[in-house]
């Protein structure tokens, strides 16, 4: 087979139905746009989710909790996570989610006091709980606020 042989499957590909090129075609008169009516004229229609003036679905549900637009989205990371590092290194964003620690965007990463640390890292993240402060402490790492 070549290049110049390739050709789409057969009946895969089909012509698009042109509508309104006279009575002959099967779409001609009205064009498959029923009789007059709003649908019928040009730029008429209904926004989507209009119901004809009955009380739409979206204003007929109850609403229910609360949206904070300036909530930001924090990865939390465990002390016992960090026990696959290897002693003394420099745990920041990159080497956690090379790990698989974290996935995705967030906008900060907290490491929380789970678990117990028994290797000395220098971990670089945005927030620290106390706890988990103090835990890096005394098995000899560091902890750097970004």
């Amino acid at each position: 087979m070549k290049l110049n042989e390739l050709q789409p499957a057969p009946g895969s590909r089909k012509s698009r139905k042109r509508i309104g090129r006279g009575q002959a075609s099967g779409q001609g008169g009205t064009a498959g746009k029923g009789h007059k009516g709003q649908n019928a004229r040009s730029g008429g229609g209904v926004r989507p989710g209009f119901e004809g003036g009955q009380m739409p679905m979206q204003r007929r549900l109850p609403k229910r909790g609360f949206h904070n637009k300036f909530g930001l989205k924090i990865a939390e990371v465990n002390l016992r996570d960090l026990d696959r590092f290897e002693a003394g290194s420099v745990v920041d964003a990159q080497s956690l989610a090379e790990a698989g620690l974290i996935k995705g965007s967030f906008d900060a990463i907290k490491l929380l006091g789970q678990g117990e640390l028994s290797k000395a890292l220098t971990v670089k993240v945005d927030r620290a709980s106390a706890g988990a402060k103090a835990k890096v402490e005394a098995a000899g790492g560091a902890v750097e606020l970004n």
